[in-house]
């Protein structure tokens, strides 16, 4: 499947025989028992949110030791393995991609946070402002590209074929009533391009990086039902333990949305 980086590797080695442990006393005097789980996540936002995660967490008897990741393939390697039992970092389309292509037994058990796509103008201010024969730009990579696409099929610019849903392509409209004309970009370049073009579909990483904040500047943004909103990820064999429902309860605390509100401020925006 792949080895790991060295310090990564070392991190993990370090790790293990840590999943569940037992013994701390309360002060009734009576054992509670102490679930420790490893949890890997990448570098950034995912890490801050599950150190946030971890205070709450601890207040259920539920320790978590914080894996970070500096790629996006070995979080899933890493978990497949066995040597983290939960993974935070990847939305649906991704982890479809990598059960097909790597045969994982790997299982989403509850979604966390979006970091959404919008939709971008310094021309217009509503969708109903969007001119016959506009200019759109849209990613011009498979997965952005077909994300983008769904954002404009719900925002009525355009219609694609029936079922065809994230894997979307130019290819796939069968309706453009106002003949918009897609461009399409690399996903980086697009916020560049606003002044040359007259709608954006435009990735959070990237309308940060401009100055955006998507809740608030985005004329259309992707909500909760989103496929692309990010996920906890288990072992199949492991995923009716009754320590992940700890997990799932302390990251869908008010503690953790309001972390997650005032810290990203819009960037990122719980789904639950």
């Amino acid at each position: 499947m792949g080895k790991y980086p060295r310090s990564i590797a070392l991190v993990l080695m370090f790790s293990l025989g840590l999943v569940l442990t037992a013994g701390c006393s309360s002060n009734t005097g009576k054992p509670v028992e102490v679930s420790t789980l490893k949890v890997g996540v990448t570098a950034g936002p995912h890490a801050e949110i599950m150190e946030a995660v971890k205070k709450v967490a601890e207040k259920d008897g539920l320790k978590l030791q914080i894996i970070e990741f500096s790629d996006y393939m070995t979080p899933n390697i890493a978990l497949n393995q066995g040597d983290i039992d939960v993974n935070s970092y990847q939305h649906q389309p991704w982890l479809d991609n990598q059960i097909k292509d790597r045969k994982y037994e790997i299982v989403s058990i509850v979604k966390t946070v979006i970091f959404p796509m919008g939709l971008y103008s310094k021309k217009i201010k509503t969708i109903n402002e969007v001119k016959p024969g506009a200019i759109v730009a849209i990613p011009n990579d498979p997965t952005n590209g077909g994300r983008a696409l769904i954002i404009l099929e719900k925002n009525g610019l355009l219609k694609l074929k029936p079922d065809v849903g994230i894997k979307a392509t130019v290819a796939d409209i069968t309706d453009n009533p106002k003949a918009v004309k897609i461009k399409e970009l690399d996903a980086a370049q697009i916020p560049r391009s606003l002044d040359d073009v007259d709608l954006a579909a435009i990735n959070t990483n990237y309308a940060m990086t401009a100055g955006f904040v998507p809740t608030k500047d985005a004329i259309a943004i992707e909500d909760s039902n989103s496929p692309y909103a990010n996920l906890l990820a288990v072992r199949i064999k492991d995923k009716d333990k009754p320590v992940f429902q700890k997990l799932i309860k302390a990251y869908h605390s008010p503690e953790v949305k309001q972390f997650i509100q005032e810290h990203f401020k819009g960037s990122a925006v719980p789904v639950w």
